[in-house]
């Protein structure tokens, strides 16, 4: 294990047994890091996460809440929570939100939520600057195996959102939301067009009178 831990190449999938993951995230050396297990591999990504990055993380948190409170859709979102399937599976997507009857699944007091115990979250994103091909590739496939409802990966380099429906262990391309009704994949691509051009309290006022309509 300690070979594994000193030679560890980031941003990379890893092949290592569900323990030697446990004790490498427990090291305080990855305390900060973002850490996914499939298929008997492991990733970590330490890549600092910068003002493209972070500014995308930001304005889809807000789209979200914003759509559901104005369309009272029952909602909670989780920032960098970790979703385990013991033994099997572990993510920790940049954002996912629990929608609708399952909006307040998850107890308060809960860490890390066992998939074992409660139901995968209805929507994750991913906000993708470098990692876009992983993002399509071995954690699509890793979102479809944890059930989850529907998984969007924001690419900050094109920006482009690009949705999937996950149904039967398997996932499909969609334009507008299922799991959020009445949300349309390309207005939110509109928006983070926007942002390329006016500050986030622009975008927001024109992301409501969207909505609103």
């Amino acid at each position: 294990m300690s070979n594994l831990q000193t030679k560890l190449p980031t941003d990379a999938w890893v092949a290592a047994s569900w323990n030697e993951y446990l004790q490498l995230i427990e090291n305080p050396a990855y305390e900060k890091a973002k850490s996914y297990y499939y298929n008997g591999k492991m990733r970590i990504e330490m890549a600092p996460v910068g003002n493209d990055h972070s500014r995308d993380h930001s304005i889809v948190i807000y789209a979200v809440h914003l759509f559901a409170s104005i369309k009272g859709i029952d909602l909670n979102g989780n920032d960098n929570c970790t979703y385990r399937k013991t033994g099997y599976n572990d993510a920790q997507p940049d954002e996912s939100f629990y929608i609708g009857k399952n909006a307040e699944v998850i107890p308060w007091g809960t860490s890390i939520i066992q998939l074992d115990i409660y139901p995968a979250p209805d929507l994750v994103i991913e906000v993708a600057n470098t990692s876009v091909a992983d993002d399509k590739g071995d954690k699509r496939l890793l979102y479809d195996e944890l059930g989850v409802g529907e998984y969007w990966i924001m690419d900050v380099q094109s920006v482009q959102v690009i949705a999937f429906a996950v149904e039967n262990g398997g996932s499909r391309k969609i334009s507008q939301s299922q799991v959020l009704p009445g949300l349309a994949i390309s207005l939110l691509e509109e928006a983070f067009r926007c942002t390329r051009e006016m500050n986030h309290g622009r975008v927001g006022a024109w992301l409501l009178s969207q909505f609103q309509q």
